[in-house]
């Protein structure tokens, strides 16, 4: 069984531990987009890599995967007064610590488990280093700019 999402989740990881490690309180505050900026796009990972672990854990205590659907964009939303709130550092924590949790996990999630979570045909379930690389790209090419002006 192909395992290397515990690898690429590691490496996300690690850049996202690196790159939280060299950010000022106000890189924090930075926009990302309309209404985010790189703290909220911490607490969003915090948030979304949580929900997979309360899913991990639900499911390796039933033994039964199961879909769990979810409006992304509605709980996007939703949540985003939430994480705006949050002091930017404890969302960078929250995000580091929500990391650590869930790809242990899935490192040691049963192989039936992880053969179920892959019968669901969601990659980013097992794969969190997709959802990660996504905002530190982003996170980077903000910083990225901000250098160059």
């Amino acid at each position: 069984m192909d395992r290397s999402f515990v690898e690429e989740n590691a490496r996300e990881r690690e850049r996202m531990r690196t790159l939280a490690a060299h950010l000022t309180d106000k890189e924090l505050r930075s926009r990302v987009g309309n209404d985010w900026t790189i703290s909220v796009a911490f607490a969003h990972l915090a948030f979304w890599d949580n929900r997979s672990v309360i899913l991990m854990q639900k499911w390796k205590k039933s033994g039964v995967v199961e879909p769990s659907p979810i409006d992304v964009e509605v709980t996007n939303e939703a949540l985003l007064p939430l994480w705006i709130s949050l002091e930017p550092r404890k969302a960078v924590n929250l995000a580091i610590s929500a990391a650590e949790e869930i790809d242990r996990e899935l490192e040691e999630a049963p192989l039936d488990i992880i053969a179920q979570i892959e019968a669901l045909g969601d990659k980013f379930r097992l794969y969190r280093s997709i959802h990660r690389k996504m905002h530190l790209d982003q996170i980077e090419q903000v910083l990225n700019r901000k250098e160059q002006n």
